[in-house]
This record gives structure tokens, sequence and C-alpha cells, in this order.
């Protein structure tokens, strides 16, 4: 297809708009705090909390975690994510709405039971914690047992997140990741068991050693389960940035073409079995609200990826955790000691961030809209936001070239992602990134 030349193109996820690597020190403790006393009552919000920690590495990991073969980091990280949670809601100058909240990593399962529900708690304890908010959990079926299960239960978690990634055994080999298909029943059924009946399957193409068949036969035996839902995303190979990576051998990852015909037959067996495709990566039942939220233009998109939430101010606790007010972004110091040093004497732990601009909001607000719902009326966009659209003049050279290549159709407002263009949405979106050109560049493949 046109599209082709794109496959091994570098480009970002646009979960965020600019994407985290501009973010900057200009944005300190200081400049949070007034962001947070600025707030105000009944701002609806979302919570995002952070537990970097494993009881084993996954080479293919691009997350902020690290093992942890003892329990003691992990309690002493507790400590200071208690505190940030007093020092944070201490900066508020009003009760908020909370509407979601994700715990996710690293592991977050790998607390203590009792600790997770007290750390829950404490969250109802400083936020109003909507009595309908969605309160979800990344899992990894390899490490939940029935206790800890029960504690989910108990602390009011509604919807789990699970980690598959490949039920191949040569793919697990070569990712250091053994789980077995049976762990995972268990553990679906043991949470529907217990009440928390939303499931959501990982799933990633791309892999070394995984092959068309490979991802064939792992997407049948999630379909035995029925998640509500499956992200699949593309396995970024980053070694420069992730030396667990550099055990994978780059001879033994797919191509270009090899990545986009596996996205496309998992993307295929899932529709066909009455999935709703959404987005770039996404996969959902019909009833299930991410689909609904499609259908009606309420799609979003944040660094959980795809989300149904449209609360207007997102707060991130724990290492490395971002957030974005109205404002702008705030991103936690990364590495877990400096963390834990500024808690400790009293300060937020802000690393760094990014104050945005009206350009900024309505680069941020095309992309969204592209990477949602795969098209976008330029004109329609530009009305509501109080900047020149003079400024998009190279996006829309870049457009009517990508229009002249099949990528796109585009009558100078209106752009429109056919459907076997679908993989190539980042490189559609990226036309509306003024910072794209910017050094540093630490982007996956496009496919």
């Amino acid at each position: 297809m046109p599209a082709a030349p794109y496959r091994d193109e570098h480009l970002p996820r646009y979960t965020s708009y600019p994407t985290a690597p501009h973010f900057n020190g200009g944005i300190d403790a200081g400049t949070y705090a007034g962001w947070l006393k600025q707030l105000k009552a009944g701002t609806t919000t979302s919570l995002y909390l952070h537990v970097p920690f494993c009881r084993s590495m996954c080479w293919y990991c691009g997350c902020h975690t690290t093992v942890a073969l003892r329990d003691g980091p992990i309690v002493d990280y507790l400590a200071a994510l208690r505190g940030e949670i007093a020092l944070v809601a201490g900066e508020l100058s009003a009760p908020l709405d909370v509407r979601h909240v994700h715990f996710g990593g690293g592991t977050p399962t790998i607390l203590e039971p009792a600790d997770f529900i007290a750390l829950v708690a404490l969250l109802r304890q400083h936020f109003p914690i909507h009595t309908d908010a969605e309160i979800a959990v990344e899992i990894d079926p390899r490490r939940l047992g029935p206790s800890m299960t029960a504690a989910l239960a108990t602390a009011g978690i509604n919807r789990a997140s699970l980690g598959v990634q490949s039920f191949d055994p040569v793919v697990q080999k070569a990712i250091n990741r053994i789980q077995s298909v049976e762990q995972t029943a268990n553990v679906t059924t043991g949470l529907r068991e217990a009440g928390i009946a939303a499931v959501s399957f990982d799933l990633i193409y791309g892999l070394p050693k995984q092959t068309l068949q490979s991802c064939s036969d792992t997407v049948e035996q999630c379909l035995a389960m029925r998640p509500d839902r499956f992200s699949i995303f593309g396995y970024a190979h980053v070694p420069q940035f992730k030396k667990h990576q550099r055990r994978i051998a780059e001879a033994d990852l797919p191509d270009g073409e090899a990545r986009h015909e596996q996205a496309e037959l998992m993307a295929r067996l899932l529709t066909e079995a009455g999935y709703v495709r959404i987005g770039l990566d996404h996969f959902a039942l019909p009833e299930d609200p991410m689909a609904q939220a499609l259908a009606q233009g309420r799609l979003h998109r944040n660094f959980q990826g795809y989300t149904t939430d449209p609360c207007e101010a997102l707060i991130g606790l724990g290492a490395s955790a971002i957030g974005k007010l109205p404002q702008g972004y705030i991103q936690n110091e990364v590495v877990i000691g400096r963390y834990a040093e500024r808690i400790a004497d009293g300060a937020l732990p802000t690393g760094k961030g990014y104050r945005l601009t009206p350009e900024d909001r309505l680069r941020a607000e095309l992309i969204e809209r592209v990477m949602c719902d795969l098209t976008v009326d330029i004109d329609a966009i530009c009305a509501q936001h109080p900047v020149d659209a003079r400024v998009l003049a190279p996006s829309l050279r870049k457009l009517d070239q990508l229009a002249q290549e099949g990528l796109v159709a585009f009558d100078g407002s209106r752009v429109l992602l056919p459907e076997n263009a679908r993989l190539f949405v980042r490189k559609v979106a990226s036309v509306f990134d003024a910072h794209l050109d910017q050094p540093p560049r630490q982007y996956s493949r496009a496919v």
C-alpha cells in the first residue's frame, strides 16, 4: 500500500502533546503547587498511581520499573507514596470530583493485600472519589493470588488489565516472561467471581521470534476467556534507553512488513469475533463503555492509551508519574531515591513539566481527534481556539502530500483515514506536531 515506506519511521505514540521528551525543568514544585491551588471545587479529576516494582524483568518492557526481590524497598516506597498523597491534597484549595483512579507500574499488585486496601482508603480520605468512579489496576497474572484478588474487590477495584503479551512458549522464553494460558484463565475467573467483571487483556506484536501463527494462536486462546477489551501494542525496541532490551537479539525481531501483517491479522481475528476496533490499538465488545464512547464521539487519549475518561485534571502520584492540569503537564522525579528524598523533605517531587500555550492546545486537540476518530475537521477545531490558523500552513502542506500518496482523504479542512491506513494514524497525527523534529527523539516504530 502507499503507506508502506512509513512502517519503519519512528514516531510518538501521542498519549500527550507535547510528548514527554519535550518536558523541561522550568516547571518545578512551586509551579505545580500553584496549579493545584487554582483547581476549582468540583473539578472532575483522575488519579494515577505508579508502583515501579516487579519481581522479575520482562525484557521487552519500556516502563519505569525495577526488580525488587525483597519487600523492603516496596515498603519504603509505599511510605513515600502515602506522603505524596498527603502533600498533594494539602495544596488543594477545594474538594475535587474524582471519577477515575488507575494503578499502573511495574506491578501494582506487588503490594501486600492489606497495604493495597489501606492505600485506597487513604485516597478516599484525601480525595472525594465518586461512587461511580472507575478504579482500575494493571495485573501480572503470574503474581496474583486469591488473597490479593479479594483485596482488590474489598478496595473497590472494578476494572482489571491483565498483561498477556503472547502465549507462544518460544516468544515467552525470548522475552523472559513465562505465563501459561491456565494461569491467565484462572486469574480471569477469580477476578470475575470476586465481582471485578470488567477485564482487559494486553497483547504485543513485533516481539522476538513472533510469527503470524503464534499471533493467531494467542488471540484464539484469549478469545476463549472473552475479556471486555484488548489492547494490542507494537513492541518498541529502544535498547539505548532500556538496557535490559539488549538481551533481545535484533535478528529475532520481525521487520516492518511482518509487524504490519501481525497487527492486521490480530485485528481481523478480533473484529470477526465481535469486537469493535478502536483507534490505533484497542478493541472492545460493543456493549463496553469504550465502544460506546467511540460511537458517540466521546473517546479520549491519555497516558494509559485510549480512554473514556473526560476529566479536566489528571494527578500523577508516584515516581515518574505524569499528571496534567489545565495549565500543563507535570512529571515526578523518575529515580525512586530522589523521589523519596523530596517527599521526606516535605516537598512535592516534581521533576519537570510543560506549560501549555494556546497553540499547543489547538495542536493537541487536532492530534487527539485524529488518533481517536481517524478523522478531524481542522476548520471546526480552529474555530474553538484563539490561535491564528495560519500556524498550521506547514501541516496542511504535509496533509496534501499524504493525500497524494493515498494515506488520507483531505479536502483542505477535513482529514479522513481510510480503513486500510488505520495503523498509520500516528504518521497522520504527526503532521500537527510542531516539536517533532526537535531533539530529543526517543520514539518507537510507526507500525
